[in-house]
């Protein structure tokens, strides 16, 4: 784990955990995004990404899911887009910001998100 990581200047594991349920909130209330989960265990999936977020953050976490091109391999049959993908980060974006995360951690957050 890196000295001084975004994981550890966001407040570590409870503001990822809280992120990620807000997130998820999110995006299951928005009804452009949320067909994507309709067969989709959400508790597993929030614990999964709550893992992935923590090791893309620089965390502890090890994430032993699937890779991002076979997790979402069904979602892009269904029609998984860019457009979808600008969605879910504008949630994490305002998720963070409901949290009270400071703006340039959300910045580097989303650079990082970006790049996976």
């Amino acid at each position: 784990m890196e000295e001084n990581s975004l994981y550890d200047r966001i407040g570590g594991k409870p503001a990822v955990r809280a992120t990620v349920a807000l997130l998820y909130q999110k995006i299951l209330d928005d009804d452009s995004i949320a067909h994507f989960f309709d067969d989709i265990d959400i508790d597993a999936l929030r614990k999964s990404q709550t893992a992935f977020v923590t090791m893309a953050f620089g965390g502890p976490a090890q994430y032993s899911g699937n890779s991002l091109r076979k997790a979402h391999k069904n979602s892009v049959k269904k029609g998984l887009s860019d457009s979808h993908f600008n969605a879910v980060a504008t949630h994490l974006r305002n998720a963070m910001l409901e949290l009270s995360v400071p703006q340039n951690l959300i910045e580097e957050a989303m650079l990082i998100v970006e790049s996976t």
